[in-house]
């Protein structure tokens, strides 16, 4: 295990004072220090001390005889030259303990050899700074002097390498340090006071030189020191025997306790495999509480939950209207197209991108939820009115609308967002959402992006229900019929044929306005099964009125295909499915494209056409002019005909004024080789316009207004002329409404 690093930090400081005290003890050592005194005190140190020591039982500390050499040095050649012997005789005594199979780790080694040095040191700078009383500096060379001088260096080194020594191993923890050094106190200084005795007794010798005492002292000192060693030898046994006595004992309560285990370990294995199939359980708990309550895909509050958010709110508010909250519903537009386009796993990629950007631009309190497939929710629980949270909405749509890189495609999406405000008639959550889906489907249908709920647009949208349910029934009741417009050659007076145009009779409303019921059908899908059941209609009645005479031959039938049903794959089918049933020929069938419709994919317009003219049928595009079509992409779309715009035809003043883009819009389809019709022709002044500007074809109230099947049929039979036969001196204004409305195609 790695050293704690104030431990460590420790450890460096220390070997830094060890390596200022050596560096002190050097540069103060005289050479004249040089004798073999001092020699046999080094080999002393380094040989024998070392090997002489006797371990203390019970603590990690040995008696030894290398303090004594380090005193002796210091009392015949001063602090210098010990403090030296200190740092040579602790590292010789770590090479023999690491010889003796003595473990240490990198730093033990400087450390104790700093540790005694700048102990020592440090006492030898403390007893130099003494003051000189008599009792503390007594006369050199008398015994008085020798015990002061090595009492005082003996405490002071005890004092001060225990001192360090307890505080490096409790790791800075004073009151373990403390604790350490009371429990080795005793031997620890048994191990200095050792040192300094032996010290003294060797320096009085040596100094008084009497022989006998030296011999008596030394053989007293080998008695005393072997009759310890016997006794710490076999003090040491002892405590082996006891240990061996105390091991038996364990290992006898340790094999009656082995039997108890083995019971409780299989007892423990059977609680911890019940409890993890518990935690398991609760796990699976929570994971499908959580599963039941949020998105798979998005991680968000899903249908469920956020029906839950929003009822306590609903509850909230109704007993404290200060509880204002605002419910968002959001719709990805045209997100279908990315799905068809790129495929669904980059689809649910954007959702997830969304999902994240809605989060971002609400606060922690307010609950985004995913509650569709590309639809989401969110309630606001901070705007206090419409107008704040419409200003919170309109920075989603702004940050939703920002395109960005996905799988190495560019991705751009947009949202429609209607809000539903916090209102005392709500108690449930579906009533708030139904009118936060009708405030969306508002935004999205006038193109704003955002748009707030009111009352009047409820009725609204459920007069569009009501007429989107019934249009879906009409064809079976029997109330869509079929009016139809002709089509007149301005030059002659000639029948080319007819537009045909869808009405619808509705058995409680009577006549629906088709601006009204159109966009139903466009927006509901509805479009595609009607302009089915036009297509067999108009074939049919086209190919009896061919039977007729001569003269009727040759007319055609001219039916407006909405842009929904030109990206349909069933187009094809559904027209030769109506060619075959009626036996019409393909030259009676006119298919009517308008201009936004064919240039909002002008490479799927192009192959789908090419298509329809190998069927044989004619072409005709609608409301030229208003489309801002490309020439460069119109001169390759293979349409027969060309239909001016009412708005171009009805901006001719009755002189004629305001006819330039007539003249150029004739001018260019006589150019592109295909003929041209001008639809709402009004007056006679208009009428003369297009004669004179070489106009192919007409229609408008001039003309004939719509008639019904019956009117069409025995006009047919009458063979009357479809020019007007005198025009008044003032412009003819014919009345731009019919009986049953504007008239409005199929588009």
């Amino acid at each position: 295990m790695a050293p704690d690093p104030r431990e460590k930090f420790s450890r460096i400081v220390t070997i830094a004072l060890g390596a200022a005290a050596l560096v002190f003890g050097i540069s103060k050592f005289s050479v004249e220090n040089l004798t073999p005194l001092l020699a046999a005190l080094v080999l002393f140190a380094v040989f024998i001390a070392p090997r002489a020591s006797i371990p203390l039982p019970g603590t990690d500390i040995a008696l030894t005889f290398a303090d004594a050499c380090v005193y002796l040095a210091f009392l015949f050649y001063g602090g210098p030259t010990a403090i030296c012997l200190a740092g040579i005789e602790t590292g010789a005594n770590c090479v023999y303990l690491y010889r003796r199979g003595f473990k240490f780790d990198y730093l033990m080694v400087p450390v104790n050899i700093s540790l005694n040095v700048t102990a020592f040191a440090g006492a030898y700078l403390i007893w130099s700074v003494l003051p000189s009383a008599g009792f503390m500096k007594p006369e050199i060379g008398s015994t008085q002097h020798l015990i002061v001088t090595l009492g005082i260096i003996a405490v002071l080194h005890f004092v001060l390498a225990s001192s360090v020594m307890s505080f490096l191993r409790a790791k800075h923890r004073l009151l373990d340090a403390y604790k350490s050094w009371r429990r080795d106190f005793a031997s620890r200084a048994m191990m200095h006071i050792v040192g300094a005795g032996l010290a003294a007794l060797v320096y009085m010798l040596a100094t008084y030189g009497d022989v006998l005492t030296a011999v008596i002292s030394f053989i007293g000192i080998g008695i005393v020191y072997f009759s310890y060693r016997r006794s710490v030898t076999e003090l040491t046994a002892a405590m082996h025997e006891a240990e061996e006595a105390q091991r038996a004992k364990a290992e006898t309560e340790q094999s009656l306790r082995k039997e108890a285990e083995a019971h409780a370990a299989a007892l423990a294995a059977s609680l911890e495999s019940q409890e993890r199939a518990n935690l398991a359980l609760r796990k699976s708990e929570q994971d499908f509480q959580h599963a039941a309550m949020h998105d798979a895909l998005t991680g968000l509050a899903n249908r469920k939950l956020f029906g839950e958010k929003l009822m306590a709110r609903i509850a909230k508010y109704r007993n404290d209207n200060r509880a204002v909250y605002h419910v968002l519903f959001l719709d990805l537009s045209r997100f279908k197209n990315i799905n068809d386009s790129l495929g669904h796993t980059i689809g649910d990629k954007v959702l997830s991108v969304a999902a994240r950007r809605f989060l971002r631009l609400v606060t922690p309190s307010d609950t985004v939820a995913r509650i569709g497939g590309d639809e989401f929710a969110i309630v606001l629980k901070g705007p206090s009115t419409a107008a704040k949270a419409k200003k919170v909405a309109q920075r989603i749509h702004a940050s939703i609308s920002q395109p960005f890189s996905l799988s190495g495609n560019r991705i751009s999406i947009s949202v429609n967002i209607g809000i539903a405000p916090a209102d005392m008639e709500y108690s449930m959550p579906e009533e708030v959402l139904r009118d936060a889906d009708i405030a969306m489907n508002f935004a999205k249908a006038q193109r704003e992006g955002v748009a707030v709920f009111s009352r009047d647009l409820r009725t609204r949208f459920l007069e569009r229900v009501r007429l989107e349910m019934d249009l879906g029934h009409a064809i079976d009741r029997g109330e869509l019929s079929m009016s139809y417009q002709p089509l007149v050659s301005l030059s002659d007076g000639k029948l080319l044929g007819f537009e045909s145009l869808l009405r619808w009779n509705h058995s409680e409303f009577g006549n629906i306005s088709p601006a009204r019921f159109i966009p139903i059908a466009e927006d509901s899908g509805l479009i595609i099964p009607i302009t089915k059941w036009i297509l067999r209609e108009t074939t049919n009645t086209m190919a009896e009125w061919r039977k007729i005479s001569p003269e009727t031959r040759d007319l055609l039938v001219s039916v407006n295909i909405s842009g929904k049903h030109l990206s349909s794959d069933d187009l094809l089918y559904d027209i030769e499915y109506a060619l075959e049933t009626s036996r019409l020929a393909t030259d009676g069938l006119k298919l009517e494209i308008t201009e936004s419709t064919a240039m909002d994919d002008p490479n799927l317009t192009l192959k789908l056409l090419k298509d329809l003219k190998r069927l044989g049928v004619l072409l005709s595009l609608d409301d030229f002019g208003t489309g801002y079509s490309s020439l460069s992409i119109l001169q390759k779309l293979p349409f027969d005909t060309i239909k001016i715009d009412r708005s171009f035809v009805s901006a001719v003043g009755p002189n004629g004024e305001d006819s330039e883009i007539l003249r150029t819009i004739v001018s260019l389809a006589k150019n592109l080789r295909m003929k041209v019709i001008a639809e709402g022709i009004e007056t006679a002044s208009q009428l003369a316009v297009l004669q004179h500007l070489g106009c192919d074809y007409g229609q408008g109230y001039l003309l004939a207004k719509p008639m019904t099947a019956a009117r069409a049929e025995a006009a047919l039979t009458e063979g009357r002329s479809w020019l007007p036969l005198a025009v008044a001196d003032d412009p003819l204004i014919i009345n731009h409404l019919d009986d049953d409305g504007t008239d409005i195609k199929v588009f």
